[in-house]
């Protein structure tokens, strides 16, 4: 396995286990570990638990939308994604710039 890969096999099993791996939206099986901010827009790509969020197929296109500045639900939405796993953007930058060290 990469580094890279590490990264990012580490950051998935973080997210599904802080939240049990279900969605944290509806409850439902997670599928995917979202990063709520986007990775290109995050140091080290924002692979940290802080930029993560587990999510079901359905609830995780809804939060694609809204990080894609599209109109969704305030639940989808960024600030309210931070807001449900007790995070937010600032904290996430501030932990992947740890990444690596």
């Amino acid at each position: 396995m990469t580094r890279k890969q590490l990264v990012r096999f580490n950051f998935r099993i973080s997210v599904f286990k802080r939240d049990n791996y279900v969605c944290v939206i509806c409850g439902r099986k997670a599928q995917d570990a979202h990063h709520i901010t986007n990775r290109n827009e995050m140091p080290n790509g924002g692979y940290v638990k802080e930029n993560g969020i587990s999510l079901c197929h359905a609830c995780h296109i809804q939060a694609e939308r809204g990080l894609n500045g599209q109109s969704v639900m305030e639940k989808f939405m960024p600030d309210y994604l931070y807001k449900s796993i007790q995070s937010s953007k600032e904290l996430a930058i501030e932990k992947s710039k740890n990444i690596g060290k």
